[in-house]
């Protein structure tokens, strides 16, 4: 069945747990047809659950980030079988707690192949279809690592800073093929990835040496404080990602909580981002 503006198709990444999973829901409620993607399809029956309940409906299918030609066949078979795909929400990601000296070359790899790599061959799969179209919009969810470096994070923040760079250098050739182009950039989120993140930071802190273990102590007794205080949910993330979704010209940058506005604002003037893409957009002709 063709994509249609009445019910506009949106293939997500990661969907199996926290942000993704709700982001599906999210979607799937407001009319999408929803491609709700994930590495391992075993792991899908909590999100079909809750479409159950819900009395919504997700379509369920493969995808692995790291691998092309994972991505290729589940982007074609999608334009194939339902005419297109309107909407791309680039939401899987993996995290990493360890500073320079603590990541090795296999976790860094792993890091940056999930979280920029699978974002950018996502992204390249899907741009043909849609300048062709004129229309689609793509949507990154990267953090507010992807704009400040925080300690620990080091490689986690260098794969987002690299999403951030290739979304707002790419951003104004799609404004000009009529494409939309937004980061979504949450702060704290308390959702299982960043559970399972803190359960391997306690295998990072056994084997830390001075002076990392005080500082790393210091910092994640901090952190805890933070998400504990300001943490957003993942359905708060995912109605942000909607409304971009929704609106008629979204901005190219949406920072999700007051405090996270707090912790970049002293980085980024123009928050939405909107004044950068529109400055190299009107250099590229009339």
């Amino acid at each position: 069945m063709p994509s249609t503006p009445s019910q506009p198709t949106v293939l997500i990444t990661g969907t199996s747990t926290g942000v993704g999973l709700c982001t599906a829901l999210r979607f799937a409620g407001a009319g999408y047809r929803t491609i709700a993607t994930m590495r391992d399809t075993g792991k899908a029956a909590e999100l079909l659950d809750l479409a159950k309940a819900a009395s919504v409906q997700v379509i369920v299918r493969p995808l692995d980030v790291v691998r092309q030609a994972s991505i290729q066949d589940t982007v074609d078979g999608a334009i194939a079988e339902f005419g297109g795909i309107d909407v791309l929400v680039n939401n899987a990601g993996a995290g990493f707690i360890g500073s320079i000296e603590q990541t090795g070359d296999d976790d860094l790899r792993r890091i940056m192949q999930v979280n920029f790599f699978g974002v950018w061959n996502t992204a390249k799969a899907v741009v043909p279809h849609m300048r062709q179209r004129g229309s689609g919009r793509i949507i990154s969810v990267t953090s507010i690592g992807g704009l400040i470096g925080q300690p620990f994070n080091e490689a986690y923040c260098a794969a987002k800073f690299a999403v951030e760079g290739m979304m707002e250098g790419f951003a104004p050739l799609a404004r000009r093929m009529g494409l939309h182009v937004s980061l979504i950039e949450p702060g704290p989120v308390n959702t299982e990835f960043v559970a399972n993140v803190r359960a391997a930071s306690a295998g990072t802190a056994a084997v830390l040496l001075p002076p990392y273990d005080r500082m790393f102590n210091a910092y994640i007794g901090a952190s805890a404080g933070v998400f504990a205080q300001y943490g957003q949910t993942g359905d708060d993330i995912a109605r942000i990602i909607l409304a971009a979704a929704q609106a008629e010209t979204p901005h190219f940058r949406y920072i999700t909580s007051d405090f996270a506005r707090m912790v970049v604002k002293p980085k980024v003037a123009d928050m939405t981002g909107d004044s950068v893409v529109e400055a190299f957009a009107a250099r590229l002709g009339d």
